[in-house]
């Protein structure tokens, strides 16, 4: 099958939308109190429930806008590029996967309508450090009780907790891939605690979270059974989401090099005339466009569950380490200038650093393509 990558009129559109609110609304001044104070602004994120972001790749039927990965990704993009502080990712991509992965119908009805209008945030809980990130990498209980079940465990690296209205849970009813369910808690509630962890890229807010006994009804295990394949799909199909987002960094970072090597002179001429630095911008452009490609497959593999799995794994692996890359050679082009708290670049170097681990590491990321393809 034939697949165009290119950029429809409705796509242009949502991503012209998109750049215009960012640049003027969040700019990277406003990124920068953002990210030394709470971390979002609500006014924010109702600005962006207005233009009905965060129901995007939600169905019409369930309050959304009803389109999917490729127009999301346009937006994450976008807000990769200005590293947008908020419980975004955490919410309409972690969280709406998985109640759109795992949950019941019922479920979906009563849980999706409030993500996609932005009135209520949401968030995953899924692994424990340092188990890993595949289903050995979920410690918490679940026990049965009461017609009900009880939760007792704890998360670490989870996006926005403090923001959330709900968080979904991974714990375990058993032994094995099939013993992880996924539980929905609302908060507050008792029995929840939730702590700020000490973050690289403070930019994006990450919490541990305890549960002690937190009682939740029969109705919380999304899917009404556990099962491991719903919680894959949910973190191929985030993987993706995130793909976009690190591309966005890296264009980013990619074009304050170029600016920084046409406007710097040195010895009377820029020192993007300069052959040392000419390659190194060419190899920063080849590191992009490549990750892009690799994004862009993945979004549009999205809902094709036999190519997912592969366009998951080659999107986790090569966007992290090209953002990463690409980052790093920016300070290099930058020189001293790249080392200081004023200039962004050290942001987004941490945004990347820290991108890399949140959904497992390029090394994890190889041994699931390499598991996908049969190795």
């Amino acid at each position: 099958m034939t697949v165009s990558y290119s950029p429809t009129e409705e796509t242009a559109l949502i991503r012209s939308t998109t750049r215009q609110f960012l640049e003027e609304v969040v700019p990277m001044t406003r990124v920068r109190d953002m990210m030394l104070g709470d971390g979002f602004e609500m006014e924010v994120w109702k600005a962006m429930a207005d233009l009905g972001w965060q129901g995007l790749a939600i169905s019409e039927e369930h309050g959304g806008a009803g389109y999917g990965m490729v127009e999301l990704a346009v937006v994450l993009e976008e807000m990769g590029r200005l590293l947008t502080p908020g419980p975004f990712f955490a919410s309409a991509v972690l969280a709406t996967q998985a109640i759109v992965n795992a949950g019941t119908p019922e479920q979906q009805s009563a849980l999706l309508p409030r993500l996609a209008s932005g009135a209520e945030i949401g968030t995953l809980a899924t692994f424990e450090h340092p188990r890993g990130w595949d289903s050995g990498g979920v410690g918490a209980i679940a026990s049965p009780s009461n017609g009900g079940w009880v939760l007792d465990g704890e998360k670490r690296f989870v996006l926005d907790a403090a923001a959330a209205d709900l968080v979904i849970v991974a714990a375990r009813t058993g032994g094995g891939p099939d013993g992880v369910g996924l539980f929905v808690v609302e908060l507050p509630q008792t029995g929840v605690e939730i702590t700020p962890m000490q973050e690289l890229d403070v930019t994006r807010r990450q919490y541990e979270v305890r549960l002690d006994k937190v009682k939740v009804g029969k109705d919380a295990l999304l899917g009404g059974s556990p099962g491991w394949m719903p919680v894959l799909v949910t973190l191929c199909r985030a993987s993706t989401g995130l793909a976009a987002e690190q591309v966005g960094g890296a264009q980013r970072c990619l074009d304050i090099a170029v600016e920084h090597a046409k406007n710097r002179y040195q010895f009377g001429r820029p020192i993007g005339s300069y052959q040392a630095i000419k390659h190194m911008c060419a190899d920063m452009l080849v590191r992009v466009e490549q990750a892009r490609s690799c994004a862009l497959h993945g979004a549009h593999t999205f809902d094709d569950f036999d190519e997912l799995p592969i366009s998951a794994a080659l999107a986790g692996a090569y966007c992290s380490e090209a953002y990463e890359w690409v980052a790093g050679q920016t300070i290099q082009v930058l020189g001293g200038t790249g080392f200081t708290w004023e200039h962004d670049i050290h942001l987004y170097f941490k945004r990347a650093k820290a991108s890399s681990l949140l959904l497992g590491d390029p090394l994890y990321h190889r041994r699931m393509l390499a598991d996908a393809i049969g190795l």
